[in-house]
């Protein structure tokens, strides 16, 4: 198969995996070829299915994937639900800070991962302030962060307590206020 139909190929989220395994044992040098791959995982996680999580041949190729020279393959592997722990902790080092911000953002990384990554820049910052596997006492350090969008993220996350919540009804930002308001209402139903 040429790398052009290969390409075509993973466009469709609904390729089998197996063939997507195929694809990459055929193409894995070719960066072009896997950062396709990546996108095709994470397009068939979208909608987190849980059945595709028990894959054993899904899980292999993130694991793989993951050491990818591309950033690009790297953060799609780091925001896949279906990455397994120990791949989302590796990472979390990343030298890219994209790719660190999407394992924040990630609601399987560990409570210690999460807190590892709560003095890394804004970017992972933002990732946290939105995951609701963020723990909460990291939330309430988040709701003074000085950066508006990491308090609009927390004030939408669904995981914020009511306490959080209601001091960022008072946020001086009203998009970040508003936020709040629409929370805490969806909580009370």
């Amino acid at each position: 198969m040429t790398k052009e139909i290969a390409i075509e190929l993973l466009s469709n989220k609904g390729l089998d995996v197996e063939k997507v395994k195929e694809i990459y044992q055929e193409y894995k040098s070719d960066k072009e070829v896997v950062g396709q791959i990546a996108m095709n995982l994470s397009l068939k996680t979208s909608v987190h299915n849980l059945e595709l999580g028990k894959s054993k041949t899904m899980i292999e190729l993130l694991v793989d994937i993951a050491n990818s020279d591309d950033m690009g393959s790297r953060w799609a592997v780091a925001k896949n639900p279906h990455t397994p722990v120990e791949i989302l902790e590796k990472l979390s080092k990343d030298k890219i800070n994209l790719v660190r911000a999407l394992v924040a953002t990630n609601p399987k990384t560990p409570s210690k991962v999460l807190e590892s990554l709560f003095s890394d820049e804004k970017i992972v910052r933002d990732g946290l302030s939105g995951n609701p596997s963020t723990p909460i006492k990291i939330l309430k350090v988040l709701s003074d962060d000085k950066d508006k969008m990491v308090r609009m993220r927390l004030a939408e996350n669904r995981s914020a307590t009511e306490d959080i919540l209601n001091k960022l009804l008072k946020d001086s930002d009203e998009n970040v206020a508003k936020a709040s308001e629409v929370n805490l209402r969806e909580k009370k139903v």
